[in-house]
């Protein structure tokens, strides 16, 4: 019998820890429902929404993050680009025996690593939701929480993941000490705590530990709310001075019903740019135009719009295109922030995942000893890959450096070979050493 097989069957042999099997967070009618947060939103209003969340009340403000993105193209558009760097790399599944900080043991301990990391790739590959889940654990960088429920079910081995489904913004709900509750039929109002091994809690900027504080989405409101206050103030002007002034002056024996016929045309004037005017009555059209002051509303959109780029972006120059006046090394130079940050949201959701989905998996099967492995994406070489082999050729052939096969080939580009699959041979020189 093979080691992982003699594991697994002692693992179920053993008493463990189940987590809760079915689904908690069925769709309820009041998930339906949406409030509209945004709408006439003031300072003060903000203001109290925010502590609202902080004391336990989410929904206001999960609500008003929905909102934002969907009435602000900018923050749309930012948001997206800081989300997609993360999600829309490929994943993979590494053995804890490959990366640093594994003590090598007997070689059956390497094996038993690489067989758990394998059967955890499968299981995710298998499963139904796990790349909207993925999607949905996103959105906590502008929210600061998102949440997956795991679905498990019975099966030969004891328990098997079923399902992964993202937890409705509005199901969250906070508890007096600031942990994380679900609204299910039975708690309407203060929810249930988590059960263990059921949710995957993603929380990348909390702040004192305290889910509601942190977000981007909450960072960026304040110049959210003072761009939608100057675009509103830059429509009302360019309705009042954009459109020139149409004076006409009628005679003293006008009626009543003349004046209010004269004022109706003045009006399609306006909107159709025709009207019918007898050649009693004297029309004077006076352009409003202000120059100097045509600027100031979208200068002052420009401003918040850079605000909310170096919140989401760490910088501006990959966004502003309006006032590309730098040079295109500091363009290089803003293009390694936004990476440096999407670096750090790659192992935060690796942190992430590895605690709350891949270790109750591996527990569950193999017992809480197993090496549980990593959660990671593969990044596509941004090296000079030419660079790159002559680098690898002087560090392997003359000065014989140890460099791992797979970080060799997923550096370059150029996949690995099976067994059966046919190579290209290589050459060699001509003292017949190494190719």
């Amino acid at each position: 019998m093979k080691l992982i097989e003699r594991l697994a069957l002692a693992v179920r042999r053993a008493p463990a820890r189940m987590p809760r099997p079915g689904l908690i967070t069925h769709r309820r009618k009041e998930d339906t429902f949406r409030d509209y947060p945004a709408d006439g939103l003031t300072p003060s209003r903000l203001v109290s929404l925010f502590k609202q969340a902080d004391a336990g009340d989410l929904g206001a403000q999960l609500a008003l993050f929905e909102q934002m993105e969907e009435k602000d193209a900018h923050l749309f558009s930012v948001a997206n680009t800081r989300r997609l760097a993360v999600t829309g790399l490929r994943w993979q599944i590494v053995s804890a025996a490959e990366l640093p900080g594994w003590r090598a043991g007997r070689s059956a301990d390497r094996r038993l690593a690489d067989d758990v990391a394998g059967y955890c790739d499968d299981v995710l590959r298998r499963t139904p939701g796990v790349e909207e889940s993925l999607a949905h654990l996103s959105l906590a960088v502008g929210r600061n929480l998102a949440l997956v429920e795991l679905v498990w079910r019975g099966d030969a081995g004891g328990v098997a993941l079923a399902e992964l489904v993202p937890v409705d913004f509005a199901r969250i709900a906070l508890g007096e000490l600031g942990e994380i509750r679900i609204l299910t039929d039975e708690s309407k109002f203060d929810g249930i705590p988590l059960p263990p091994d059921k949710f995957i809690v993603h929380t990348p900027h909390a702040r004192n530990q305290h889910p509601a504080r942190g977000g981007l989405l909450r960072a960026t409101a304040l110049a959210y709310l003072g761009k939608h206050f100057a675009l509103k103030d830059w429509l009302i002007f360019a309705e009042i001075f954009g459109m020139p002034v149409r004076i006409a002056r009628y005679g003293p024996t006008a009626s009543p019903e003349e004046k209010r016929e004269l004022l109706d045309m003045l009006k399609n004037l306006g909107a159709d740019a025709t009207g019918i005017f007898s050649k009693a009555v004297e029309l004077e059209i006076i352009q409003s135009r202000t120059p100097g002051e045509v600027n100031l509303y979208e200068n002052l959109c420009l401003y918040f719009d850079r605000e909310i780029s170096k919140a989401w972006l760490g910088q501006t120059l990959t966004t502003d295109t309006a006032r590309m006046l730098a040079s295109a090394g500091a363009a290089k130079v803003h293009d390694h922030v936004r990476m440096d940050i999407r670096d750090d949201d790659l192992r935060k959701e690796a942190q992430t995942l590895r605690r709350d989905l891949l270790t109750p998996l591996v527990r569950l099967r193999f017992g809480p000893d197993a090496p549980v492995p990593h959660f990671q994406r593969i990044l596509d070489p941004r090296e000079d890959t030419e660079k790159l082999a002559r680098v690898l050729d002087v560090a392997v052939n003359q000065l014989g450096a140890r460099v791992p096969s797979r970080w060799a080939h997923a550096s370059l580009g150029i996949p690995e070979a099976n067994e059966r699959e046919p190579t290209l041979a290589g050459r060699t020189d001509a003292g017949g050493g190494k190719p």
